[in-house]
């Protein structure tokens, strides 16, 4: 199984596609894909019989080229890596870290997919997906994606911790850019780890990916966050660009609109907890303590109700009390619901 942390509506922990998976879906593709071709083709040739041999050559290459290696390009950039067959079998085109596809992945996979899969009767594509650790082909390869298996149990997948809510929005001015996906992956894959690894490595660890973050942004890091705590935060701005750009503005304003509530009505909470507020609990390094969480409370913090003490009962004499008890009737007289008047 890979271990592979994934971004936007992607499981995690998911299994990559074996061969013969991937043969199935290609075959129910290219089975779809010949019926449109030679339905397109019979509507062609009846409608361009007037035409001269070279034009009718050029619109059968034409015809060709658009259904044969545009349309599955056209479906896996509009589906977000899954076709027709892949769909049936439960599979899914993803980039190496996990996220979904764009329109140059799939272009490189449609285009190397002509002469490994079409020219070569699928011999190459067997070969490389045989001979590859994770099943991938050339068009994997160039375009840096993997096929991946979307039909496992969700029992044991791991996800990644949300940031605490004060930090939530704090990084959306980073450009992120220049951030490969391969360090996106390192950072996934620390941040759903964490909890199972040493706190001193687990710390040394999250130090190292803040920097090569930071390197990357050319911003630093702010010192009074905590490594794991800013990785988290910078991830979840990460995802949140990448599903405005695939599904609109839309598509993150319920979920900002639930973190800046959770963050108005928490603020002088969350800061003032312990780390572990929101199901986040990053690893100290031996006992130490979060400066993130410790040095961000204070007197003044927004949403911090003020301590009342409570009321201590008033001390009542000894002797009051005895009097009061005497003049108190017996328990054991019954009640006749008559009050004397005072």
């Amino acid at each position: 199984m890979s271990e592979l942390v994934t971004g936007e509506a992607v499981a995690l922990e998911l299994r990559p596609a074996r061969l013969p998976s991937r043969a199935l879906a290609v075959l129910l593709d290219l089975a779809v894909a010949m019926a449109v071709y030679i339905a397109v083709t019979v509507a062609l040739v009846a409608a361009t019989a007037s035409l001269d041999e070279a034009a009718q050559i050029a619109v059968s290459i034409a015809t060709f080229l658009l259904v044969l290696v545009g349309g599955p390009i056209a479906v896996e950039t509009l589906s977000h890596g899954r076709s027709l067959g892949k769909t049936a079998c439960g599979l899914r085109v993803v980039r190496d870290d996990g996220g979904p596809i764009r329109f140059r992945h799939a272009l490189v996979r449609g285009a190397i997919g002509v002469v490994e899969i079409l020219m070569t009767f699928g011999v190459i594509a067997c070969i490389a997906s045989l001979v590859s650790a994770r099943g991938r082909r050339l068009g994997d390869v160039f375009a840096g994606t993997l096929v991946v298996r979307e039909r496992v149990p969700t029992g044991h997948a791991a996800s990644v911790p949300p940031p605490p809510p004060w930090l939530a929005g704090r990084f959306s001015g980073l450009d992120l850019s220049a951030v490969p996906d391969g360090l996106w992956l390192a950072v996934r894959q620390y941040l759903t780890r964490m909890q199972q690894l040493d706190p001193q490595v687990g710390w040394s660890m999250a130090q190292r990916l803040t920097a090569d973050v930071a390197a990357r942004t050319g911003t630093p890091a702010p010192p009074e966050v905590p490594p794991a705590m800013y990785l988290a935060a910078v991830l979840q701005e990460r995802q949140a660009r990448e599903a405005r750009r695939v599904f609109g503005p839309g598509a993150a304003a319920g979920g900002a609109a639930g973190g800046s509530g959770a963050a108005g009505v928490g603020d002088g909470a969350a800061v003032g907890a312990a780390p572990g507020v929101g199901g986040f609990a990053p690893p100290s390094a031996g006992g130490r303590p979060e400066e993130g969480v410790s040095g961000a409370s204070g007197a003044g913090a927004p949403g911090v109700a003020p301590v009342v003490p409570s009321p201590v009962p008033p001390v009542v004499p000894r002797d009051a009390q005895q009097e009061a008890q005497q003049d108190a009737p017996s328990a054991e007289r019954p009640a006749t619901g008559f009050a004397p008047p005072a």
